[in-house]
């Protein structure tokens, strides 16, 4: 029954999500792939196989236009490591791609991280 109560991730107003990361990774502690924060990720606009989960389903929605695992993590609400065992499995279903940072890319300049905290910040 599409759109019934069922279907929604299970909310509180002032606590958040109720379901623990446990159970969004199905107990799983690591991804399978590896990423980084700044890493973009891209739907590549094949459809899994499977029912998606809503964490997942909202992460690949999030991925119609490149985006890095930083925002993915924020939009989902859940921690980096949650984030990016969702993601893991999307590139595994071949529903997502993903773009390391340039080589000469440096994690630490301030101007990069405060452009990214600036569209975090934006999007919330």
């Amino acid at each position: 029954m599409a759109g019934s109560r069922e279907d929604a991730p299970w909310l509180d107003g002032d606590a958040g999500q109720l379901v623990r990361p446990y159970t969004v990774t199905n107990g799983r502690t690591k991804p399978s792939k590896p990423l980084d924060l700044v890493s973009l990720v891209r739907a590549t606009g094949l459809a899994p196989h499977r029912r998606l989960d809503p964490e997942h389903a909202l992460a690949l929605e999030l991925c119609r236009t490149p985006t890095s695992v930083a925002e993915i993590a924020a939009h989902l609400r859940q921690p980096v490591m949650v984030t990016k065992v969702v993601l893991s499995d999307l590139i595994e279903w071949n529903a997502v791609t993903t773009r390391a940072p340039g080589a000469t890319a440096d994690s630490t300049d301030r101007q990069r991280l405060e452009a990214l905290l600036h569209g975090l910040r934006e999007r919330l």
